[in-house]
């Protein structure tokens, strides 16, 4: 038999089937998460968030050139990902039959009917199993670099096997070819250099006798390789570059850019020296070694496009990475801070904080241009290093250290020790951030909520199985309540993919030991190396499952499986084909087919798009020529996309509040974005220059104005000045300060009507002369001064422009000037008579005509729990509307807005649950009883109850640990009732108000009885409040 010919067409068959299931699964515009800045910036090949992915941006442009029309480039760069992640599955196939092969030629050295059934079986079964596991398919139907990354990373592994087996005497342009991808991959994700290790092994194998000994130095050498790769190529490369930049032009006078040249030049210049000697001197492995080492550099340059289009000022320019010099912050992801890995601090460790390197900027002065020192950035040095650290975050605003003690069972001033250290590293780091995930691919998911490690109930693996899902602490899952039972992400596999994958590993370590050393130093790089790398902190604000493909290469075992499966049955069947076959069926069976069964409803995404539903919703909120201020990536990103790529409202500026502390995003507030122009902003781009590196500002108030209140023009002019500023970290420079908290910025009553930032209604309210922020606390961060630049700029330009601002954010000193709009909350500087400021007209006509949803009102889509924060927040605004309307006497239109919000989201995309989300439901049952519609508001109730009920049941059930770990929850339950409970007192409802405070009687008894840790919860409970009291 023609064993390539059948290779190759049942390969192509593969990837066909996997392409045309991601195809149909794939989202049809942006998603949450980073995908809405990667789409808009491939569609405009703009700068993304450090350390950047340029040629994700250069093949997300080329497929975008094909989209018909703005509104589906985003389709089309989704597609970029379905292909991506098709030839992984593609080259998964041809490196499993690789292996398969290997165990067919150890029997027999032939490829018999049964033979070249059993290896493609292998090939199908494993290579279809990755094709529907969790991970690998979630990553596979958005525009986000994680397909193109495990495509590289699956390509570079298929090479070195290609090199394996190829025995000519161009073999070795195998090697050059992977240096030139893992060149490539820098500008997608550095996740392919975790082959290399892997591949010094194969070369050993190939090249020398294998011995223990040598296996571990060519293991060794391979880690060093890897090392040499991301610190000596990717990072000291530009830094070296970077040097001569800085000597050509301080020093010399050269132009801009000329010593980066310069260097690139005498770089290549040296290495076509060391290429011309080596070959002249027939020093072979050097001329393998120095190819490789080009065509890795050849691979990096795909970089070079991030200068050019930050040079160029393009809309999204993030840290403005626009010379070689600031490019190294960029690549080194300076502004995300260190982690440790091998040595460190714990986060008890104290620290005390000097200069650090440099920060340089190109400043122009008479004519010519240097690079001048404007900060350094700060260097904290740690007391005590610690080996390998892995409770190292000292965050108190994350809660890191909070977690670490309760979780370590240390009291406040406790010192953690080693053992402490390791135990977080195996529980949380291994067991919850690894293990979790991976066993979601092979075994079973619980369900779509994000847990902290600790919920027996929330997002943990499974295995289907009842009685031992029980055993590992998961509880009774038919006692869960129905949020948990019908969540679509409830995947059951029964741990068979995952035991064809022991069965694998053992028959592949019996049959070819090297093979399956390979094999397990790819699975070990590709997950553990990972987590090791990334040292985890608690509070992740989303699953980080896709920073791992350590189940690419157990799909190789499960393949293998096969094999296991065919001898067993070889004892049975003497037939070599027809054991082969039925092992094969057995295996698609229990592997593919199985999961894909459990996986495809919460993986298909084929009508979903809530994201830009959402984003088109705050925009279609704002005023022409606005400023909108959001916080988070899934308020930010999409906002961007439907901006950048749809050209949707690019009249409104937006500003991500949380990256008004960089330099980049303030000094746009200085240029036009779009059709959106620049802001009068009161200070000066030399003064946002000069401390970029500074978060906050000190407030130390001068006693002789203390209570007094200034303009914010006199506030700035102090903060611009050099000579009010205080020593920081050194004498060397002086940092501003705020000598004040009373600041006050110029109102003009007639300015505000004549442009609309205050209706006709409102203004029969009083409008003040000036708005006073002032603000509290010791010290002002850096997004604050800039939303008060923002605010001073309206109004120097006679308030042309409205400004609105997204919940969540820190407001300092404008909550008594915020009127709810939508979702959003705008600047109306009035008196208000009352606490809730609404324009009820505006309000209606959005919330019944504009805003949309999705299809949100249908079963025919998964939302996922991002998707259902967006529910809670627009749940959340249309309940306090409906108080407003009632409170102006409109019960009417109450009614509808209520009734068209519960039409509008149905019970299947945003479930009644008591985990994160209960308090919309609670403002919706208070609203209906406020309105008199008791009956719509007792069926919200009454599931409010229910889950309280079902939770109940199932906690008791539980053992010590998992009532523990779900102990807040019962306390969630309660509060619940309890405000249930008020709620129909204060609507007077008795009837109702007793029957929830029944439940609650009933739940706490049962609870009191059957719970010794419910008891000594209570217990501390009543003695904090007690200490708290007094």
């Amino acid at each position: 038999m023609n064993f390539n010919r059948i290779n190759n067409i049942s390969g192509w068959l593969v990837f066909g089937i996997a392409l045309l299931v991601y195809l149909m699964t794939m989202e049809p515009t942006t998603s949450f998460w980073d995908c809405g800045e990667f789409i808009a910036c491939a569609y405009k090949l703009q700068v993304t968030h450090s350390p950047g992915a340029p040629l994700f941006m250069l093949l997300g442009r080329l497929f975008a050139i094909f989209s018909p029309s703005p509104q589906s480039v985003a389709l089309y760069v989704n597609a970029l990902s379905a292909f991506a992640s098709a030839f992984t599955i593609l080259f998964l196939f041809w490196s499993i039959t690789h292996f398969a092969k290997r165990l067919i030629k150890t029997e027999d050295g032939g490829f018999s009917t049964g033979n070249v059934i059993a290896v493609m079986g292998a090939g199908f079964v494993g290579a279809l199993a990755y094709t529907f596991s969790d991970t690998f398919w979630f990553s596979a139907v958005e525009g986000e670099v994680y397909a193109t990354s495990s495509f590289f990373t699956a390509l570079v592994f298929w090479c070195i096997l290609k090199w394996e087996e190829a025995n000519d005497v161009y073999a070795d342009r195998w090697l050059v070819l992977i240096a030139y991808l893992i060149g490539l991959s820098t500008g997608v994700h550095l996740l392919s250099l975790l082959a290399i290790p892997t591949i010094a092994l194969i070369y050993y194998f190939k090249r020398y006798t294998p011995t223990l000994r040598g296996s571990l130095l060519a293991y060794f050498l391979g880690g060093v390789v890897l090392l040499v790769v991301q610190y000596g190529v990717i990072q000291y490369i530009p830094i070296l570059a970077s040097k001569f930049e800085l000597a050509f032009v301080n020093s010399m006078g050269m132009p801009l850019h000329s010593g980066a040249i310069f260097f690139l030049l005498l770089f290549g210049a040296v290495l076509a020296g060391i290429i011309i000697f080596a070959k002249r001197t027939k020093r072979y492995t050097l001329h393998v070694a120095m190819l490789s080492l080009v065509f890795i550099s050849i691979g990096y340059t795909c970089y070079i496009p991030v200068i050019i289009r930050a040079k160029a000022g393009v809309s999204i320019n993030m840290t403005n990475p626009d010379n070689i010099v600031s490019l190294i912050p960029y690549l080194q992801r300076t502004q995300y801070g260190s982690t440790p890995f091998l040595t460190g601090q714990y986060f008890t460790t104290p620290a005390t904080v000097e200069n650090g390197e440099p920060i340089y900027l190109p400043i122009t002065k008479d004519g010519k241009t240097k690079y001048e020192v404007v900060d350094h950035a700060v260097k904290v040095n740690y007391e005590d290093k610690h080996f390998f650290p892995r409770i190292w975050s000292s965050e108190e605003s994350r809660g890191h250290p909070a977690y670490y003690r309760n979780q370590l069972g240390l009291a406040e001033g406790e010192e953690p020790t080693a053992m402490d250290n390791m135990k977080f590293f195996v529980n949380y780091q291994m067991n919850h951030m690894f293990w979790r995930y991976f066993m979601w691919n092979y075994a079973g998911r619980q369900n779509d909520y994000q847990g902290t490690g600790t919920e027996p109930h929330q997002g943990n693996w499974i295995t289907g199985i009842n009685a031992i899902d029980k055993a590992m602490g998961r509880g009774d899952f038919n006692k869960l309540p129905d949020a948990y039972k019908n969540n679509r992400a409830h995947n059951t596999m029964f741990m068979l993919p995952f035991i064809l994958g022991i069965l694998g590993i053992v028959y592949q370590f019996k049959k070819n030991k090297l093979d399956g050393w390979v094999v397990l130093s790819f699975w070990f790089f590709t997950g553990i190396a990972v987590q090791l790398y990334i040292n985890n902190t608690p509070y992740q604000p989303r699953e980080r499952d896709y920073q791992y493909i350590a189940t690419y290469a157990y799909a190789i075992w499960i393949g293998i499986g096969v094999f296991f499966l065919r001898d067993l049955l070889m004892k049975v069947i003497k037939n070599p084909g027809t054991s082969a076959a039925i092992a094969t069926i057995v295996c698609l069976f229990a592997g593919p087919v199985l999961i894909a069964s459990q996986e495809w409803d919460d993986h298909d995404r084929g009508k979903k798009t809530l994201a830009i539903d959402n984003a088109r919703n705050m925009l279609a909120t704002c005023d022409s020529n606005a400023i909108l201020i959001t916080s988070g990536d899934n308020e930010t990103y999409p906002l961007w996309y439907i901006q950048e790529v749809e050209g949707f409202r690019t009249d409104v500026r937006i500003f991500n509040y949380n990256l008004m502390g960089t330099d980049w995003q303030n000094i746009q507030m200085f240029n036009k974005v779009n059709d959106a122009p620049p802001i009068s902003v009161l200070w000066t781009k030399d003064f946002v220059e000069g401390y970029g590196n500074l978060n906050y500002y000190h407030i130390n108030e001068i006693p002789s104005l203390k209570d007094k209140v200034f303009s914010v023009n006199e506030v700035m002019s102090f903060l611009m000045d050099e000579r009010n500023g205080v020593p920081l970290r050194s004498e060397d420079k002086k940092v501003p300060f705020v000598p004040v908290r009373n600041i006050a910025i110029p109102l003009n009553r007639a300015a505000m009507i004549k442009n609309g930032r205050v209706n006709l209604k409102d203004s029969t309210m009083q409008i003040p002369n000036e708005l006073i922020i002032q603000f509290k606390g010791s010290y002002v961060t850096r997004p604050d001064v800039s939303m008060m630049n923002i605010i001073a700029g309206i109004a120097k330009d006679g308030w042309n422009r409205s400004l609105y601002i997204c919940d969540g954010i820190s407001v300092v000193g404008l909550e008594g000037y915020l009127k709810k709009e939508g979702v959003l909350n705008k600047l109306v500087p009035v008196v208000m008579p009352n606490q809730n400021f609404t324009d009820i007209d505006r309000n209606l006509e959005l919330f019944t005509k504009v805003y949309t949803l999705g299809k949100a009102n249908t079963n025919q889509v998964y939302y996922d729990e991002p998707n259902k924060r967006t529910f809670f927040g627009y749940r959340s605004d249309v309940s306090a509307f409906a108080i407003d309307l009632l409170n102006a006497g409109r019960k009417e239109d109450a009614i509808k807005i209520l009734d068209h919000s519960m039409a509008q989201i149905s019970e299947s995309s945003f479930p009644t649950d008591i985990s994160m989300f209960e308090m919309t439901n609670v403002q919706m049952f208070n609203a209906y009883l406020a309105a008199g519609e008791v009956k719509k508001a007792e069926a919200i109730g009454d599931r409010l109850a229910k889950f309280a009920k079902d939770f109940t049941n199932y906690f008791t059930d539980l053992n010590d640990n998992g009532q523990i770990g779900a102990i807040g929850y019962i306390e969630r339950s309660i509060r619940t009732l309890n405000a249930l409970s008020s709620s129909a007192t204060g609507n007077k409802q008795p009837e109702l108000a007793k029957k929830y405070t029944d439940q609650l009687v009933a739940m706490s008894q049962r609870l009191e009885a059957s719970s010794p840790v419910f008891k000594d919860y209570m217990t501390q409970m009543m003695r904090q409040n007690q200490a708290g009291g007094q």
